[in-house]
């Protein structure tokens, strides 16, 4: 009897042993397997709301926070697994959010000033707070101001805020000089404007001696974007040219100039400004590229951050210059995001004298909203956090973490390049030939912003691509992407959710967003060069169906049957089923009692004002197909207490 025992505890642990072997083997890989994320833990009585984010020279870091204090922190890895050591460094400063080590000293971006730190006596404390440039305030709460960067002629780079209107609590507006302005200011104190048009100018990058800033969705900005900074340049919107009559404006461009040809829509009724709201089947909107034939000074996205899907509120700009440290993209651009608390992927190419590039996903999930990050002396990435009165995903209000490499490589699409005829994909590992080769593994469309004075704006003009033909390298590390249907000036989103490689991975992240402000001369691809083979049978559909009503009686669907339709239509970047995050928790939704249709109505049309508690509005969702948001709304009302 023990020996039938024996043998069937043996039977049994060796089943549970391959199965879990087996649950390994067809895992889908996720990014914490490549990208480990860390906190870094703070002492009692700290509260990290970091504003900026220095490495200095003896491997130490230094934070400023939103309340004014800047700290240093040895040892922040924590390597032999101890614990760093946090030194108050200077206190007392106005909003901190900012911060950069320069030539023995530290230099932060106050509310109203650029603040040299320096410690003369190097007992760990600074002596001598010291103004380098004053600006004017007015005193209104949303003037941020943020940096410094510094250029290669060693000046420093800051950016300010809009403030917002008294009526008009949704315009912004510049009510001192050099407000939505970027400004250069000299060691010697002297101040140089350099380009307007910002609204939320956050995110500040020195990319290989370049100026470039993360835009902020909002009104004039139909969504987040990165752009390339020369002197002169105008990124859209109005309020800063308010100053450009002033002798030493880069900018030549009036406010009066502008509005003759886009409608800033300042409407009164009975006595009152009436907030501008997107026009639906809107005939000919305006698109900002459209601005280029009459004021050469605009400047166009380098590259689009599509709201809700690459970050909501786009923040810090740090390029990788790890030399392999943090993986296979050396030299690439890393963009942190506040309202959705992750970091995204970008590369730049220039095309045509004018930056272009693509932007991925990367790493998602840290405690609160990420707003300034730079590189530690070990490669990793540390990342400041914050949400107070921002609003962020997360379960935290602040704090400081580490992004650590695995060593392992992700499959991943390392770079998309614009071609003549459609996009090169470079891949971090070889790609399998027969997945790659097929049609049916690629998807995308091309779709563009309105540019209007209404807060962000749908993706309107959408057009499915028209895919030719594929051709993969002989190495298979490349797959040139012939597409039919470029659009100059759209954002181009590619999908390739069938390619594997060839151990059978998927990719990590399948989709890639190019913004083609120009398309490239010079050879395209034969026919006989491509594949055209598909796996399915393609059948045309010359009718379309009509959705059919779901009424209030309709079986709610579960929540594993709904998570997916919530996490392709990016709903679950703002909005969690039971808590509030940049979005109310839908079931606070389900209390306001609406029916299924109104449901629908707000998803493709929301009203902010509905939710005044939320700082950041929902931007319309007029792609979101039908019967999906009809399934969405029966599953929000299935929330409610008193449904039965």
């Amino acid at each position: 009897m023990n020996i039938t025992i024996h043998r069937i505890f043996v039977s049994i642990l060796f089943l549970l042993c391959a199965s879990r072997v087996a649950a390994q083997v067809n895992r889908i890989p996720q990014e914490d397997d490549y990208y480990k994320i860390i906190t870094v833990p703070t002492p009692e009585g700290i509260l990290l709301e970091v504003g900026g984010v220095a490495i200095l020279p003896d491997g130490q870091i230094a934070l400023s926070t939103r309340r004014g204090d800047v700290w240093t922190i040895e040892n922040p890895s924590m390597e032999n697994g101890s614990s760093p050591e946090f030194k108050l460094f200077a206190s007392g400063l106005h909003e901190s959010l900012g911060l950069v080590y320069h030539e023995g000293s530290l230099y932060s971006a106050q509310r109203g000033e650029l603040t040299k730190l320096t410690d003369k006596n190097g007992d760990g404390k600074a002596d001598v707070y010291e103004t380098v440039y004053a600006w004017p305030l007015s005193g209104y709460y949303h003037e941020y101001s943020y940096g410094p960067k510094i250029a290669p002629d060693g000046s420093y780079f800051v950016s300010g805020n809009v403030a917002f209107g008294n009526q008009e609590w949704w315009r912004g507006e510049s009510r001192v000089p050099w407000r939505g302005w970027v400004m250069k200011i000299h060691p010697d104190g002297t101040m140089e404007p350099w380009a307007t048009g910002m609204r939320s100018p956050c995110g500040l990058g020195m990319i290989n001696g370049e100026l470039f800033y993360a835009e902020n969705q909002g009104d004039w900005q139909g969504s987040g974007g990165i752009f390339h900074l020369t002197k002169g340049s105008f990124t859209g919107h109005p309020a800063g040219l308010r100053w450009t009559g002033l002798p030493n404006s880069p900018v030549k461009i009036t406010t009066e100039e502008l509005y003759a040809k886009v409608d800033p829509r300042q409407v009164k009724r009975e006595g009152q400004y009436v907030k501008p709201e997107n026009i639906q089947d809107e005939m000919n909107p305006v698109f900002f590229f459209q601005l280029k034939d009459y004021f050469p000074a605009t400047k166009l996205p380098a590259v689009w951050l599509p709201h809700g899907v690459l970050g909501i509120s786009n923040a810090e700009i740090i390029s990788d210059e790890t030399g392999g440290k943090f993986g296979p993209f050396t030299g690439q651009v890393f963009v942190g995001d506040q309202g959705q608390s992750k970091v995204m992927r970008v590369v730049f190419e220039k095309v045509n004298g004018e930056f272009q590039g693509v932007a991925f996903d990367f790493r998602s999930g840290f405690q609160s909203g990420v707003l300034r990050m730079n590189w530690g002396h070990d490669g990793s990435m540390f990342a400041g956090l914050t949400n107070r009165g921002w609003g962020s995903a997360g379960t935290s209000s602040a704090g400081l973490q580490r992004v650590v490499w695995s060593g392992k490589v992700p499959m991943e699409m390392k770079t998309v390049s614009a071609m003549p005829d459609g996009f090169e994909i470079e891949f971090t590992q070889p790609v399998d030939k027969k997945t790659a080769e097929d049609l049916d593994s690629y998807s995308g469309r091309s779709y563009i912003y309105k540019y209007h004075p209404v807060y962000g704006s749908p993706t309107v003009n959408e057009e499915k691509f028209a895919i030719k033909g594929v051709k993969v390298s002989e190495d298979a590390m490349r797959v040139r992407v012939v597409i039919d249907n470029l659009r100059q000036y759209y954002l181009h989103e590619i999908n390739i959710a069938g390619i594997r490689s060839e151990n059978g991975l998927p990719v990590l992240h399948p989709t890639a967003y190019y913004t083609l402000n120009n398309i490239p001369q010079g050879a395209k691809l034969s026919i006989s060069e491509l594949s055209s083979k598909r796996s399915t049978t393609i059948t045309s559909v010359t009718k379309k169906t009509p959705v059919a009503k779901v009424s209030t009686a309709s079986k709610a669907p579960t929540y594993a049957e709904i998570e997916p339709i919530l996490a392709k239509n990016t709903c679950l970047a703002c909005h969690q089923t039971t808590k509030r995050q940049v979005g109310p928790a839908y079931t606070d939704v389900a209390k306001r009692k609406y029916s299924n249709e109104r449901i629908v109505q707000l998803i493709y049309n929301p009203e902010p004002k509905n939710w005044p508690e939320h700082e950041t509005p929902m931007v319309p969702m007029p792609q979101v197909p039908k019967d999906e948001a009809l399934k969405i709304a029966i599953w929000i009302n299935s929330l409610r207490a008193d449904k039965d």
